[in-house]
This record gives C-alpha cells, structure tokens and sequence, in this order.
C-alpha cells in the first residue's frame, strides 16, 4: 500500500496546484490513497468550501483532512455530513459536532483507517487527542489492517510525543498546520512512518501563503491585521510518501516531496 500526503492546501492557488499537480504525482509514485489536508483551502485561506472540495476530489484525492480551521467557513456545516471522504478533527468536544473524523477506504482488499487529530498545545482546548486516538485505534482493530493519522498541531514537541504514544499501533502519523516541511521523516520503531510537517500547497513566497505585507505590520505593531492569500505568488506543493506493509501494516518507507511550479525544488 502506498499513500501520497499532501500538506496544508491554501487559496485558489492551493487547489490550482492540487489541479496540476496531483494526477502527475500519482502517474510517477502510483499511490493507492491519495489524501490532502484542506482546511485552508477557500480564497480567503480559511476553512473549506463545497466547490473546492469537489475540486480536489475530481483531481485525484480519495480523502480530504481537516484542522483548526474546519470551522472557518460556515458553509461546511452545510455539506459536511454527506462529504463521505471528508474528515475534521476527532476530538473536538460533545457528541453533536457534524461530520467525522475518520474514514476507512477498502483498496482490493485491504482497509485504510484515514484519522484526523487535533493538538492542543497553542491551539484550542480540544479532548485529549493521545487519550482518544490510542481508544478510537483499539475500536477499529479489526475493522482495519492499517492507521494513517494527520496530526494537526502546533508544538513540534506533541506531535512527536503524540508519534511515540501511538508508535507500533499506527502505520502512520503526518504532522500539517506549520505550512513548513520539515526534515525528520522516519520510520519509529520500526513500524511508524513520521513527520512532524507536511508543508503546505499554495503560494510558496508569501508567508505561510498569505501576504507578507500584513503579516510584518502586525508583529511591528501589534494591532489585528486581516490576511489575505497571496494568488499572485509561484506555486508549490508539498506532502509525502508513505508505504505501508499489507501483511503487517508497518511503514517501510516514507519521503518527502516538494515540487515548484518551475519544476522540482
């Protein structure tokens, strides 16, 4: 089993390149899941919309994640609850929250539990993710031959805590929110592919793909600042590899991928 992961989708730029980019990834890696996180992904760079999901999931996406913007645009309340392959965060708190926060996709056999966490550190107060995922993983044993996890969180420290909890029960953990690719994919344990960032997937020289303009004023002087993404910058997407053992259900491999709308970087 190979999954292609694709971090952080942002703006108009962000779906473009999913558009362009991601039927040649799946010709040259030939994954057999490809998941993308989209909490970013509407024009203003907060939350997600009907027509960009539909976007994605035309291009080639089989599961589309979520984060601490799932809420960011109202309008997912309106199609979240039939949007099958779309997942936010488990844990967020009460038992009326729409939508889910996991899916199991059956490729020839052989069952892909897709599970969306949230952090806590520096970020809202959601349900204890390691307590919730290490019990949501028992539930699906058997229902499951294998667990990805896309980990949205902030501290670099829990998503690598929340990594080793679940090492050897998951097949995987990928890290997005930062928007910026980190250089410690690994295989814990033997059998845990990690990453504590993914990157992001939109305007690569903004900042976080937003303008920088804003972004600088507010550090400078502290007053709120309204962000808007930067359309007119070069595109760029990233996100990883991960293959997984279909007897076991261990990672044997994971990389990285970066490509510029120039050509790889």
């Amino acid at each position: 089993m190979r999954i292609l992961f694709i971090g952080d989708v942002v703006g108009n730029k962000g779906i473009k390149m999913i558009q362009d980019y991601v039927p040649s990834l799946k010709q040259e890696h030939r994954p057999q899941v490809t998941i993308v996180n989209g909490e970013n992904s509407t024009p203003m760079g907060r939350g997600i919309n009907l027509s960009g999901y539909k976007k994605m999931m035309s291009s080639g996406v089989d599961v589309v994640t979520l984060g601490n913007h799932a809420w960011g645009n109202p309008e997912l309340t309106d199609f979240i609850d039939d949007a099958k392959r779309l997942i936010r965060p488990y844990n967020f708190p009460g038992n009326d929250v729409p939508g889910r926060g996991y899916t199991i996709i059956n490729v020839n056999g052989f069952r892909l539990a897709v599970m969306n966490f949230q952090g806590r550190v520096f970020l809202d107060n959601l349900d204890d993710p390691f307590t919730q995922a290490n019990e949501l993983v028992d539930e699906l044993n058997g229902d499951a031959d294998a667990f990805f996890i896309d980990f949205h969180a902030e501290a670099t420290s829990e998503k690598l805590g929340f990594a080793k909890y679940l090492s050897s029960k998951v097949s995987a953990v990928v890290g997005t929110h930062t928007h910026v690719q980190t250089n410690d994919a690994r295989i814990l344990n033997g059998k845990t592919a990690f990453l504590t960032d993914a990157g992001m997937t939109g305007p690569a020289n903004g900042m976080l793909g937003m303008k920088e303009k804003s972004v600088i004023n507010r550090f400078i002087n502290q007053r709120p600042a309204r962000f808007q993404v930067d359309e007119d910058s070069q595109g760029i997407i990233s996100g990883c590899i991960i293959d997984i053992d279909e007897k076991t259900g261990n990672a044997t491999h994971i990389e990285t991928i970066n490509r510029m709308e120039n050509g790889w970087d």
